[in-house]
């Protein structure tokens, strides 16, 4: 695995709420100033609900790789990823899960791991969602997210939810 792809940031992206497509897209754009090498982006993929209360409509989802810049820090990051979710609407929740314009989820950043403090890295679920796992691991199917052992296309492979994943485009 390239050093680069270990040294990344990685964020999910998901929206089920509005025009979700275009939603995702710009958020895309709007995270491609906190990174200090060009941004890598997944493809879009529409998913099936996951935890969502009933009725809950389907998600559009998709991961970027961005370099973090020089004095970033994971608590700084993920601040600034809430703050992207505010400007596209983002509502302070009222129920766990509901569907939302825009989630941004830190997945992992760079090797290093938290387990408090309003922060868990990498993210605690990420490797049983095949709606982040099928994205990343388009774009580095070799990277082993701390505190796994398989890669993250194995941990895809061996994954047996229920859930529907597919690429949108």
């Amino acid at each position: 695995m390239s050093s680069d792809l270990a040294d990344r940031a990685w964020v999910a992206l998901g929206s089920n709420l509005g025009a979700p497509q275009d939603t995702v897209a710009r958020a895309m754009d709007a995270l491609e100033p906190l990174s200090a090498a060009p941004l890598l982006r997944s493809s879009l993929w529409w998913s099936t609900p996951v935890d969502c209360p009933p009725g809950s409509p389907p998600f559009i989802n998709a991961v970027v790789g961005l370099m973090p810049l020089a004095d970033e820090t994971p608590e700084s990051l993920l601040q600034r990823l809430h703050e992207i979710e505010n400007r596209f609407g983002r509502l302070p929740r009222k129920v766990v899960n509901e569907p939302r314009s825009l989630d941004l989820d830190l997945i992992a950043f760079r090797k290093d791991t938290r387990t408090g403090g309003g922060l868990i890295l990498p993210h605690p679920r990420a490797h049983l969602r095949k709606f982040v796992l099928a994205p990343l691991a388009e774009l580095a199917p070799d990277l082993i997210l701390p505190g796994q052992t398989k890669s993250v296309s194995a941990l895809l492979d061996q994954l047996t939810t229920g859930e529907l994943v597919r690429k949108f485009q």
